[in-house]
């Protein structure tokens, strides 16, 4: 039986939003890393060209290569004729030159480097082909369930699709998996052997403006207008966004700048129920006693609206009774949480302490409520 108890978190109260957020962006998601909270979803899970956006697939495939010691950062890589001939964004590299792999890092983040995507691509996989198969397999297990690669480096392709969510979840997953190497992003400059100077600044608009903004890449086509993967953090609290669709180059850094100020600005984070504080609690089949408590095992830390007057609303949810035996900090629920201007929040509950399976008078007890029950409804009492 599914068991629904509606509860009042009475001792903290929050409010609705002035008003929902509005972008302009043809496609966005924000998220709010530190609590796990998805601020803004609009035509999230399109796909969507992302343009030089997938660059940053190229180098989460990478990052895995070196994490695993296939590759070094001061290892060499060859440049082929292929990788040569690209155009739009480049490192100019040629084919004398042998990029070590975090000079590449560097050309693909700061420079945009399609030539340096190819010489990743060829140096891990022998081919673009391959390593485009590769990317679409690491895709699909990493839960990437909206986005194709035909190429490493994002340039026009009907099978070169991702979501805004998607770009987002790649995003916490370099921030979260590769710390060592996610400093890179917020490289403001990359003047590789001179070759180009008008192209060694990174084209993220936020990065200087001292608003925490430390990543994570940018992305124009026609096809998919401007577009922007980005991450900032303060007071540590860190969050993650994805726009695309955007008209030109103000409109990018306006907007991005917008979703940063009002993602910080218009929510605060609390904690609202220390670890091991009850919540409720379940009903116990066969065990020694016959309800335990519902516990949060960490402390419940929420992101809320920063001007609330409402009381938050929440539901439990769990299949019961729960049949005994029952281990001491055992999941047996699951909160939502409804939260103003934000989608719901699913907090796993658990047992407050263990309930052993009752003897044999426990089962004689149960078997008899059991039984006068059925009697009863027989008899219509």
């Amino acid at each position: 039986m599914i068991r629904l108890a509606a509860l009042l978190i009475l001792a903290l109260t929050t409010a609705l939003p002035a008003g929902a957020f509005e972008t302009r962006a043809g496609a966005a998601w924000v998220y709010d890393v530190t609590t796990g909270t998805v601020l803004l979803s609009k035509n999230a899970d399109e796909m969507l060209p992302p343009a030089s956006m997938s660059k940053l697939m190229t180098l989460n495939m990478l990052f895995e290569a070196l994490r695993d010691g296939r590759v070094r950062l001061d290892e060499r890589f060859a440049v082929s004729a292929r990788a040569k001939a690209m155009g739009g964004s480049t490192m100019f590299l040629n084919e004398t030159d042998r990029p070590t792999v975090e000079e590449l890092i560097k050309g693909i983040v700061v420079l945009s480097g399609n030539d340096a995507c190819v010489v990743v691509a060829e140096g891990l996989a022998g081919t673009e082909e391959d390593f485009a198969r590769k990317m679409n397999e690491r895709a699909k297990s990493l839960g990437l369930e909206h986005s194709t690669f035909a190429n490493s480096h994002g340039w026009p392709h009907p099978n070169q699709r991702m979501s805004m969510h998607d770009l987002g979840q790649l995003s916490v997953r370099l921030i979260e998996e590769f710390p060592e190497y996610y400093g890179y992003f917020a490289l403001t400059e990359f003047p590789y052997d001179g070759r180009s100077p008008d192209n060694r600044f990174n084209r993220n608009p936020l990065l200087k403006l001292g608003i925490g903004a430390d990543g994570l890449k940018t992305g124009h086509t026609e096809e998919a207008g401007y577009g922007l993967v980005g991450s900032a953090i303060q007071d540590g609290r860190r969050i993650v966004f994805a726009v695309n669709g955007l008209a030109n180059e103000r409109e990018r850094a306006e907007e991005s700048e917008r979703i940063v100020t009002w993602a910080f600005r218009e929510f605060v984070q609390k904690t609202i129920a220390p670890k091991g504080t009850r919540i409720s609690e379940a009903d116990i089949w066969l065990g020694e006693i016959s309800r335990v408590g519902l516990v949060v095992e960490e402390d419940l830390s929420l992101l809320l609206p920063s001007l609330a007057r409402e009381k938050l609303k929440a539901n439990i949810v769990y299949t019961g009774p729960i049949e005994a035996p029952v281990e001491e900090g055992q999941k047996l629920a699951e909160m939502i949480v409804e939260i103003p201007g934000v989608e719901p929040v699913s907090i796993p509950l658990v047992a407050e302490r263990a309930v052993p399976r009752g003897g044999f008078t426990t089962r004689l007890r149960t078997a008899f409520g059991v039984l006068s029950k059925r009697v009863l409804a027989e008899i219509g009492i």
